[in-house]
């Protein structure tokens, strides 16, 4: 049985493309669609992703931000109840 190998994870940060670009990116130039992804890795490096590519390898990373805004949500539910008086 050969051994096996998980990609390790890579944090990247990626805007959707509202219009068609052509960036220069270090394997020369490199164009993206409206609709693709243009993904900033952590030394700089641009470049565009097509869509369903991007959407199969990447994944949203949870941030302290999410769990924070979960919270706020959630508190002012319960303040809400609370002034109300409303009962689940």
């Amino acid at each position: 049985m050969m051994p096996k190998y998980r990609r390790k994870p890579l944090v990247v940060e990626a805007v959707k493309i509202t219009s068609p670009i052509t960036i220069q990116t270090a394997e020369g130039k490199m164009s993206g669609n409206a609709g693709d992804y243009l993904i900033t890795q952590s030394d700089g490096a641009q470049y565009p992703v097509n869509a369903e590519t991007f959407e199969q390898t990447y994944e949203p990373v949870k941030t302290y931000t999410d769990a924070k805004n979960v919270m706020y949500r959630v508190l002012r539910k319960l303040k809400r109840k609370l002034i109300t008086g409303e009962q689940n």
